[in-house]
């Protein structure tokens, strides 16, 4: 019955052109994991570029931060939709509450270990023994996944020393610890942004690093995924809104993938605590965890579902195996925005398969 429902939305999304001042325009939130930022930028351009507006949605971009989760917001009823990690879905989904993914809007992984080239530390099993950072709050858990596969117990002293690291590359800077915590598009980008006392610049390159992959290593956790509440999806008409959502948020995507310096505009419209250098170099590196999306933009990948899956269970995140599709994610609703697009833009490329990353230059401090 599902089917046959999501079947007629698109045929009338498809051929039904509706003027926007004949619309009545329907109100939805969505909460950001994190603060204003390229992370972000593909739903800041579907608001600039009028996508949510043609879709008939008056949305409602809220920052997250210290005091802002878009898991508590989503799920008491207070947002339609949030954006987040897989890991932290799967908690919230431990607590008993609905929340479900339906799109999977980053493809791999940002997350990765550095150390510093002199070091002679290039893979996750030479790190017995060595100080390793991680952060809290669920993100150690594919550090933890990369030591145990390596044949380290994190848990134990005499086998690696895990620190508590800052959201920040201090102690890394510092020779403190060996290996550190980093996303692609933020930490190790400070790294080498960093400007020496005396104005030297750069002080670092890629060169002076080693960074090891847990897409590669098999222990990645997916990332950024749009969710929303089963119950509010179960509504009459909000499967409808949530297809135009995510009509809208995909194009958005697709236009900074295609334009990403009037992306990185429309991120620093929103006054992000980074500058535009760095903001730059941050939407380059979105733009290689969203592209090529093999199966179109959205569409969960189920083996990574279950890699993750199995770290959250390995780990205590949940108490026992997750189920996939229809449970935890569904695929239906991207993949109904994706085929309603297709027909009404029979050239838009919503895999990417031909995309290659341009080159960013990195700037003194990200300014």
């Amino acid at each position: 019955m599902r089917k046959l429902y999501l079947i007629a939305v698109v045929m009338l999304l498809a051929l039904a052109v509706v003027p926007i001042g004949a619309q009545d325009m329907t109100p939805v939130s969505l909460v950001l994991k994190w603060v204003p930022q390229a992370q972000f930028a593909g739903y800041y351009a579907a608001e600039a570029l009028g996508y949510y507006e043609e879709e008939g949605l008056d949305v409602t971009i809220v920052a997250a931060g210290v005091d802002i989760n878009p898991q508590v917001l989503v799920s008491s009823g207070e947002a339609e939709f949030g954006i987040d990690w897989m890991g932290n879905l799967l908690a919230t989904r431990e607590t008993g509450q609905d929340v479900i993914n339906i799109a999977q809007i980053f493809q791999s992984s940002g997350m990765r270990q550095i150390t510093w080239g002199d070091s002679g530390l290039t893979a996750f099993d030479q790190l017995g023994g060595k100080v390793v950072g991680v952060w809290c709050c669920g993100n150690q858990f594919p550090t933890f996944a990369a030591l145990t596969k390596a044949g380290f117990d994190p848990e134990n002293p005499d086998d690696v020393v895990v620190a508590q690291q800052a959201f920040d590359m201090n102690a890394f800077l510092a020779r403190e610890i060996d290996a550190a915590s980093a996303m692609t598009y933020n930490e190790l980008a400070q790294v080498l942004e960093f400007v020496a006392e005396d104005g030297t610049f750069p002080v670092y390159t890629l060169a002076d690093l080693n960074v090891l992959d847990f897409n590669e290593y098999g222990t990645a956790m997916l990332e950024d995924g749009i969710f929303a509440r089963a119950e509010w999806l179960a509504e009459e008409g909000n499967e409808e809104i949530a297809i135009k959502f995510l009509r809208a948020s995909f194009r958005g995507w697709i236009a900074c993938r295609d334009n990403p310096d009037q992306c990185v505009d429309f991120v620093l419209a929103e006054g992000p605590t980074l500058g535009v250098g760095h903001q730059a170099w941050q939407m380059n590196e979105i733009n290689k965890l969203v592209w090529p999306s093999a199966s179109g933009i959205g569409i969960m990948d189920p083996a990574a579902f279950d890699i993750t899956a199995q770290i959250a269970l390995d780990y205590g995140i949940i108490s026992g195996a997750a189920e996939g599709e229809g449970v935890t994610y569904r695929t239906d609703l991207a993949q109904a925005a994706l085929d309603s697009l297709m027909a009404d833009m029979a050239d838009l490329d919503a895999m990417g398969a031909d995309w290659s990353a341009p080159e960013v230059a990195i700037t003194p401090n990200g300014e």
